[in-house]
């Protein structure tokens, strides 16, 4: 059982289908999500509870609700074969490999990203990865409720899966080898790999891609935030192909 907090989050996950346990509003809460929150649990007959404030913030545990707590059966997460084989199915697949994403906020904000662009699945490592928690469900702003996600031991083994289907891979890194990012086309089965926050993607991923790209830094920093860096790359995408 996991947690989803905050107002948008829980309203994303009752629309998605999520199987939901119960929710918990604090009493006294209004407004037209607490509304849409109300109705759409209704429909689909969801127990809620409306605790006292002080009673809700027992539950709370500091964590920034918006006073709305949903329980909620654990992440139906997909194997890769069938992943890749359901991407398959729209015109241009395309697939988002996070290696070792560690931070919590950066995680919830490319799945955000990643489902806004349309992503048909994301595929993340099981090593040093970041939990999908509460804090990722609530930065995603409730896009991982509609996401197909694999959690994988082994990427490379997802990777050349992904190469036996005819996808190109393009890793982002800022090593002398990459290229602009602009300069690739992104039509067809594409997947992109972003990495860790400090170290990138790792050398062994690198060199399993098809081709490495980068976006460039003008300014005095090295690097982007790995999530702003991530929807920089998905818009490219998204724009070469006309969406």
């Amino acid at each position: 059982m996991r947690k989803v907090i905050g107002r948008k989050p829980v309203l994303e996950a009752i629309n998605s289908g999520e199987e939901i346990d119960r929710i918990m509003i604090s009493y006294g809460q209004k407004g037209s999500i607490i509304e849409s929150i109300l109705n759409a649990a209704k429909k689909r007959k969801i127990k809620i509870s409306q605790l006292s404030p002080h009673k809700f913030k027992e539950s709370e545990k500091g964590l920034n609700t918006q006073g709305v707590i949903a329980f909620i059966n654990d992440l139906n997460m997909w194997e890769a074969e069938t992943l890749i084989a359901q991407s398959k199915k729209s015109e241009n697949p395309l697939i988002l490999i996070l290696d070792e994403i560690q931070d919590t906020h950066n995680m919830g904000a490319i799945f955000r990203s990643a489902e806004a662009s349309g992503v048909d699945g994301v595929i993340i490592t099981q090593r040093n990865t970041a939990p999908l928690n509460e804090t990722v469900e609530k930065t995603s702003a409730g896009a991982i409720s509609h996401l197909k996600i694999s959690q994988v031991s082994n990427l490379f083994q997802a990777m050349e899966l992904l190469k036996d289907n005819g996808f190109w891979i393009y890793g982002s890194s800022l090593g002398k080898n990459s290229q602009n990012y602009t300069e690739h086309s992104y039509k067809g089965a594409v997947a992109i790999v972003v990495g860790n926050e400090e170290k990138g993607i790792r050398k062994s991923v690198a060199e399993n891609c098809d081709h490495l790209i980068q976006i460039p830094m003008l300014g005095k920093t090295q690097s982007l935030n790995v999530s702003v860096a991530t929807g920089i790359i998905l818009y490219e995408v998204v724009r070469q192909r006309g969406n």
